[in-house]
């Protein structure tokens, strides 16, 4: 069973970012996330969808 969730590094490496990149987009609401406690998760398939909206408005990510 494939997991659906990512963590920070794991969404980095995803997007083929730096982690302080995903912490920035995390703190200025950029990206979709939510938390468990203090840790923060990313759905793939939100990710996904954000990826594509994000190419369909031609907005640098």
């Amino acid at each position: 069973m494939e997991r659906r969730t990512l963590t920070v590094n794991e969404a980095a490496d995803y997007l083929g970012v730096c982690n302080d990149t995903i912490y920035t987009m995390v703190r200025t609401e950029e990206i979709p996330h939510f938390r468990i406690r203090r840790r923060i998760f990313f759905s793939k398939e939100t990710i996904d969808i954000w990826v594509r909206e994000q190419e369909m408005n031609h907005q640098v990510i």
